[in-house]
């Protein structure tokens, strides 16, 4: 029996798709095949995802996929996936995480900190672009979409002096030497689960088990905490909202920012690892109080 994994066609989605196959071949020995399937968030690379309905716009004909059984499961990344799944549907593995940070790609190789004053920098999202502000007030924001290699063209194309990607789909596609500059996480707070990906299941699917090996409960712990957070703020793409859990032995620290009016609002808190659903909501609400 050949598994089939839903996912998008972009490249970096097949590589994703890859790893898991991958994992499924040496884990159980069992051979597994992609099922491409073009999203609404692919097809409309003219407009933002704010104005055409945000994050699902890249799950929603996948999970159809699912639904109907035409594939055994679906891997996306899971800054993709909105804080609501489908009741039918669940997140049964959430793998070993990548490099959460945001990387700035420079053609020219001038780093971040050396740019110009007023430098056009190209990136899509609300939640770099206003934290971009804060880092260099100076910059002028560039809105752009597409795969990673459209966005890298856009750079010469649109006169840009860089972008800003997300280093683990840079590292997945073997392009980690094209990044200029790595942001640390305090300056350039990561989108809630960043660099993970989750393997989506429907719910008491005959090949379920298969899939449930592959969960890395560290990484499951810290993005469910960052989704928690999302979750309670009902953030999404017309938000400006990011966060990161990291584990420090039973402990678990979360960052969070999230824009309420014109100011963007950083809190952070540290509490038991067994309670991180209760944390990531507890710092929400930090944040709504402050």
């Amino acid at each position: 029996m050949t598994l089939k994994i839903a996912t998008r066609r972009s490249k970096l989605a097949q590589v994703q798709a890859d790893t898991v196959i991958g994992m499924l071949k040496e884990q159980h020995n069992a051979e597994a095949e992609k099922l491409l399937i073009e999203t609404t968030g692919d097809l409309r690379l003219d407009v933002t995802l704010d104005k055409i309905g945000g994050k699902g716009l890249f799950v929603k004909e996948i999970e159809m996929a699912l639904f109907e059984e035409e594939a055994d499961a679906a891997v996306h990344s899971m800054k993709d996936v909105p804080f609501e799944i489908p009741e039918v549907f669940e997140m049964i593995a959430i793998p070993q995480r990548e490099d959460v940070r945001d990387a700035f790609v420079s053609i020219s190789g001038v780093h971040f900190q050396e740019l110009k004053k007023g430098a056009r920098i190209g990136t899509s999202s609300n939640r770099r672009a206003d934290q971009l502000k804060l880092l260099r007030p100076d910059l002028e924001i560039v809105p752009i979409r597409g795969n990673v290699q459209t966005r890298i063209d856009k750079i010469e194309r649109e006169n840009l002096d860089g972008i800003i990607l997300a280093a683990a789909g840079l590292k997945r596609l073997g392009m980690e030497n094209i990044i200029t500059d790595y942001f640390a996480v305090e300056d350039m707070i990561p989108a809630v689960g960043q660099g993970a990906l989750g393997i989506e299941v429907k719910k008491n699917s005959l090949n379920g088990e298969l899939f449930k090996i592959l969960d890395c409960p560290e990484a499951r712990i810290c993005v469910e905490a960052e989704r928690s957070f999302m979750r309670e703020l009902k953030g999404d793409c017309h938000s400006t909202i990011g966060a990161y859990a990291e584990l420090e032995g039973n402990m678990i620290n979360i960052v969070g920012i999230f824009q309420i009016g014109t100011k963007l609002i950083k809190k952070d808190i540290r509490g038991r690892k067994e309670d991180y659903l209760e944390l990531g909501k507890n710092l929400a609400k930090k944040i709504l109080g402050a």
